[in-house]
């Protein structure tokens, strides 16, 4: 079995306050989009985790597609299998590589082994997992509330456009993203804003993270503007970052590549 576990973008963040078990509580819209990791998933004698193309650092025992494996072999008694995860989606971008990387393992071994779990049983799975997870397991837009596990279906349609990733290689850590945060519950709802015109965005939509990690990273607010010179109708930060993206009518040019930065320009 070979599954694609794509990536995210975060349309606008709202981080409304910070609740009694440590957690954030957030307002935010994420999509998929075209950006993939490869994820292989066989039967096998014994249980094998091999990783290849973008380094990950750590020991690989903590990697959520062990943990995903681990998860669904205690409550259902799932044999052995091997796992090879091709990463292609850069680590500590905002993508949530990792996190669909883990849902599509839970997917795929209740495909590969007829488990017969329902999409909401895969979901309360996910969100042991990590509070991006359980956004893959329906990998569509979506409303994600709460720590991020509250979904609800978002009608936004972007189909036309295009869109440009940027990615400087630069980690951004959820605990450092978080620690210059300010709350702020007065605003819209973001999927308010993003269900109505998207060259309406600019200026109302945005992504709470934006203010304390472009003091800590001065070149992402770059990118930002410079996506905003080369035409974009609405620019930003994806999740705690450091990738940024551009929404464009018309589709633009790679400029970021010769930096030595991830650029990527897809179609929705």
């Amino acid at each position: 079995m070979i599954l694609f576990p794509s990536a995210k973008i975060n349309l606008g963040l709202n981080i409304l306050f910070k609740r009694p078990d440590a957690y954030h509580e957030i307002d935010s819209v994420m999509i998929p989009v075209p950006l993939f990791d490869v994820l292989e998933i066989l039967p096998s004698e014994d249980f094998v985790f091999r990783q290849t193309g973008l380094t990950i650092e750590g020991d690989q025992s903590d990697n959520l597609c062990v943990k995903a494996y681990e998860l669904l072999r205690d409550k259902f008694d799932v044999p052995p299998v091997f796992i090879h995860l091709r990463k292609e989606i850069p680590m500590g971008a905002g993508l949530g590589g990792g996190s669909a990387d883990a849902a599509f393992v839970l997917k795929g071994l209740n495909d590969l082994f007829a488990l017969n779990c329902s999409i909401p049983e895969l979901e309360k799975f996910a969100a042991t997992l990590g509070s991006d997870c359980p956004f893959f397991i329906r990998n569509e837009a979506q409303v994600a509330q709460g720590r991020g596990e509250v979904l609800a279906p978002c009608s936004v349609d972007l189909k036309g456009y295009f869109l440009k990733i940027v990615n400087p290689g630069i980690h951004v850590g959820t605990k450092e993203a978080y620690s210059g945060v300010s709350f702020d519950e007065s605003g819209r709802s973001v999927k308010e804003i993003v269900e109505g015109p998207v060259d309406q965005w600019k200026g109302i939509l945005k992504n709470d993270f934006e203010k304390s990690v472009f003091l800590l990273h001065p070149v992402l607010s770059g990118i930002k503007a410079e996506l905003y010179l080369e035409g974009a109708i609405y620019a930003s930060m994806s999740g705690s970052g450091s990738t940024m993206f551009g929404i464009y009518e018309n589709k633009p040019e790679l400029t970021f590549e010769d930096r030595g930065y991830m650029e990527k320009i897809l179609t929705f």
